[in-house]
């Protein structure tokens, strides 16, 4: 089924475009009323769910069933900080090897796929060193 794109749908895509964090459906929707203020929490709701389906963003699902958005751009990966949760979209060189080499060893058919890399961004790593060097011995 072919879906018209409304103008509530183009002002999220327009936002996630230019994004480069991934806002909670939350955020965005709070950003959507800056440009569409009689929109509702369920019109945002109903239109990221859309928006899925269409293949024109990703989801990214992580712990405690908290969901961010990001316009879909192939072949890149995520870095997610441990400490204060964001998300950074990491463009690292695509190993076409990785998906062969999967389908040799299982021979499971790769459509694609996702990688994710996990520790702490640069902020707070500084902020764990300046809060040891601070702490008296």
């Amino acid at each position: 089924m072919k879906r018209r794109n409304t103008h509530q749908r183009q002002v999220i895509l327009d936002i996630l475009r230019q994004e480069h964090v991934h806002p909670t459906a939350d955020q965005l929707y709070e950003e959507v009323k800056k440009a569409v203020p009689a929109i509702s929490k369920g019109t945002v709701y109903r239109n990221l769910k859309i928006l899925e389906e269409m293949g024109l963003i990703n989801v990214l699902k992580l712990e405690r069933n908290r969901h961010q958005y990001e316009y879909r751009r192939v072949n890149h990966s995520h870095f997610h900080c441990e400490s204060c949760g964001a998300i950074f979209d990491i463009d690292v060189r695509f190993d076409a090897e990785l998906d062969s080499n999967f389908i040799s060893l299982t021979g499971f058919q790769v459509s694609h796929h996702n990688l994710e890399f996990h520790g702490l961004c640069q902020d707070c790593q500084n902020k764990q060193k300046n809060k040891t060097e601070e702490e008296p011995n």
